[in-house]
C-alpha cells in the first residue's frame, strides 16, 4: 500500500531526528589515548584486587618448604592439597565453621524476611504514623551509642554468650529497608490495586505479588547480609568471651593470626604422620582461604540479581 505524502514526511522527520541525536564517536588521538588509559587503569585495578586472593591460593597448594622460603610468587610449585585436609586437625576450627554457617544462613534468612515486610509496610499510607516510623529507621543509620553502651544493652538483654546475639541485632537493617521500599515503589500500583479490589488483604498481596516481584532486590540485600554475617567477628570477640564453642570462623582466624606461639603444632595433636608439616605462615594462608572461599563460590550465582536489584532500587529516592 502506497504511503501518503504526510507519512513520508513523518518518516523523513523521524530519521532526521534519530540521525541528529545519534551519539557521535570520532576516532581522534585524544579518544584513542583515553580509551587505552581507561582500559589500562581498570585492568590494573582488577588485577590488584584479584592478586591477593590468587597469591594466598597458590601458596596453600604449593610445597610448604618452598612457601616457607618465599620461593612461591606467581605460579604454584610442588602442587599439594594436603594443607586443606590438614585443617581438620586444627583445634575447634570445624565447630567455628559450623557456627559461621548457621549464623549466616539463619541471620540472612530472617533479615531478608523482616526487611521485605517492613519495606512493604512503610510504603502504605494506611500505616499508623508511617512517616514517623520511617524517619525513625533512617535516623538510626546516623546515630550510634558506641561500643560500651551497646555491650551493656546486650548484657542486660541476656544476649552475651548466647547464639541469639548473632541473629537478633541484625534482623532490622535500615539501609536494606530503604532499598526494598524504593524498589517496591517502582512496582506498578495497578497490580496491588486489582488484588485489593478482588478482596485480597495486605499480607496476601505481599505474599502473592510483592514478594515474587521483589526477588532481585531481595537477592541484593541477601548478599549484603550474608557477607556481613560471614565476615563479622567483633560481636563474637566482645560478646562470647565465656563461650569459646560459639566463636565464629573469623574470630578463630583473628586468634590464630595474633597469637605468638606456633599454632601449626595443633595439627599434630592426632599424632598422624601422614599430614604435612605446616609453618605458621602456611597455616595462616590456608585459614584465610577457608574463610574466603564460601563467599567467592556464592557470589557468581547471585551477581545477576545483585546488579539488577541495585539498579532498579536506585531509580527513585
Amino acid at each position: 500500500m502506497a504511503k501518503t505524502k504526510q507519512e513520508k514526511l513523518d518518516l523523513k522527520a523521524e530519521r532526521a531526528y534519530e540521525k541528529s541525536h545519534k551519539p557521535k564517536w570520532q576516532l581522534t588521538p585524544g579518544n584513542i589515548i583515553f580509551t587505552i588509559l581507561n582500559y589500562a587503569f581498570y585492568t590494573i585495578f582488577t588485577l590488584s584486587c584479584i592478586f591477593p586472593f590468587y597469591y594466598l591460593f597458590i601458596n596453600t597448594i604449593s610445597d610448604n618448604d618452598l612457601v616457607r622460603k618465599g620461593q612461591v610468587t606467581l605460579l604454584p610449585k610442588g602442587i599439594n592439597v594436603q594443607n586443606y585436609i590438614a585443617m581438620l586437625n586444627v583445634s575447634d576450627l570445624g565447630n567455628a565453621f559450623i557456627v559461621s554457617i548457621a549464623r549466616t544462613l539463619l541471620g540472612t534468612a530472617l533479615m531478608v524476611a523482616a526487611t521485605a515486610l517492613v519495606g512493604y509496610l512503610v510504603t502504605k499510607q494506611e500505616l499508623w504514623h508511617r512517616k514517623f516510623w520511617y524517619r525513625f529507621l533512617v535516623i538510626t543509620m546516623y546515630f550510634n551509642a558506641g561500643t560500651i553502651p551497646w555491650y551493656l544493652n546486650m548484657s542486660m538483654l541476656g544476649l552475651t554468650n548466647h547464639f541469639a546475639a548473632y541473629i537478633i541485632p541484625g534482623i532490622v537493617a535500615p539501609y536494606n529497608i530503604i532499598l526494598v521500599k524504593t524498589y517496591i515503589e517502582s512496582i506498578p500500583a495497578e497490580l496491588e490495586e486489582s488484588a485489593l479490589i478482588d478482596g485480597a488483604g495486605f499480607l496476601t498481596v505481599f505474599r502473592r505479588i510483592i514478594w515474587p516481584l521483589s526477588k532481585p532486590i531481595l537477592a541484593t540485600i541477601a548478599i549484603f547480609g550474608a557477607v556481613g554475617h560471614w565476615n563479622s567477628f567483633t560481636d563474637s570477640l566482645i560478646l562470647m568471651q565465656s563461650a569459646p564453642s560459639l566463636y565464629t570462623l573469623q574470630h578463630r582466624l583473628y586468634i590464630y593470626l595474633n597469637q605468638n606461639s606456633n599454632i601449626a603444632q595443633m595439627m599434630n595433636a592426632g599424632g598422624s604422620g601422614i599430614l604435612p608439616t605446616m609453618s605458621t605462615k602456611v597455616l595462616k594462608y590456608t585459614i584465610s582461604m577457608v574463610t574466603v572461599i564460601p563467599i567467592l563460590l556464592v557470589y557468581p550465582f547471585m551477581q545477576r540479581y545483585f546488579e539488577k536489584g541495585i539498579m532498579l532500587g536506585a531509580v527513585k529516592g
